[in-house]
């Protein structure tokens, strides 16, 4: 019989990367690229802290969000599809519940991440989303994560669970 402790280890389950998308400012319009680089204690390449260079403290160096989430932020907005350019988060993935892996290690491409805690929506989703947007993202906003190994990401590519 499994132990509460045994169901909170995450089982190996792959994903898939959907989608990255950088900013090179915080009030800059977001982009989608089709390949950056992680940089370890950094960011994106691409993104804001990358192209800043300069190790990064914060559990936000990449933000995760799931692309199963976005039709339901949608319906919970009552708005029609969401671009998920607009919610800000850099990897759109598919195929792996992001909740469920607090504190567990991700081979993403050729990156290693380690998933820190939630991704709590901002404010600003009252503009991108309309109005009740932050609502609908609270408990859909995604994971944050540390880039603990440097390496190419790609869309495309499959994301691994390691123990």
């Amino acid at each position: 019989m499994k132990t509460i402790r045994d169901l909170h280890r995450p089982p190996q389950i792959e994903g898939r990367v959907e989608s990255i998308i950088v900013r090179g400012s915080p009030r800059e319009p977001a982009k989608t690229v089709t390949l950056t680089m992680a940089l370890a204690g950094i960011g994106l390449a691409d993104d804001r802290l990358g192209l800043r260079g300069e190790s990064e403290l914060s559990t936000r160096q990449v933000t995760l969000i799931q692309a199963e989430h976005l039709p339901v932020i949608a319906r919970l907005a009552r708005v029609g599809p969401i671009d998920p350019i607009g919610l800000r988060r850099n990897l759109v993935i598919s195929g792996i519940n992001l909740l469920a892996l607090k504190n567990a290690k991700l081979k993403v491409g050729g990156a290693l991440l380690e998933i820190v805690g939630p991704c709590h929506p901002c404010s600003r989703m009252e503009d991108t989303i309309g109005p009740g947007g932050y609502a609908a993202m609270r408990g859909h906003g995604g994971m944050t994560a540390r880039v603990a190994a440097s390496g190419p990401i790609q869309v495309g590519d499959v994301i691994h669970t390691l123990d």
